[in-house]
């Protein structure tokens, strides 16, 4: 897939980047080549091949879930500025 100079410039729009003309150039042609290897990626056969979530056959060692301390939750509201039916109040913060 062949990404154009437009479609850049879109997503500089979309992402509020801004750069220059020669900058453009070579994000197009990057962008297309990254599309291009996905492409070929795409047509590799996968077939009997079982996903991994690790390469090494590493497996994780885990702590027991337990408590290990009570739950303080009044004692840390109580010197937070505000709150209300157990929940923090915090500022509206929004653009």
């Amino acid at each position: 897939m062949k990404i154009t100079d437009t479609v850049v410039k879109n997503i500089a729009d979309l992402t509020q980047l801004t750069f220059d003309e020669r900058e453009l150039a070579s994000f197009s042609a990057s962008m297309s080549e990254i599309l291009e290897l996905v492409e070929q990626m795409q047509q590799v056969d996968t077939t009997g091949v079982e996903p991994m979530s690790n390469p090494l056959d590493a497996t994780q060692r885990l702590r027991k879930d337990a408590v290990t301390e009570g739950n303080q939750r009044e004692t840390y509201q109580s010197i937070a500025p505000e709150t209300e039916d157990g929940l923090y109040l915090v500022p509206k913060v929004i653009e």
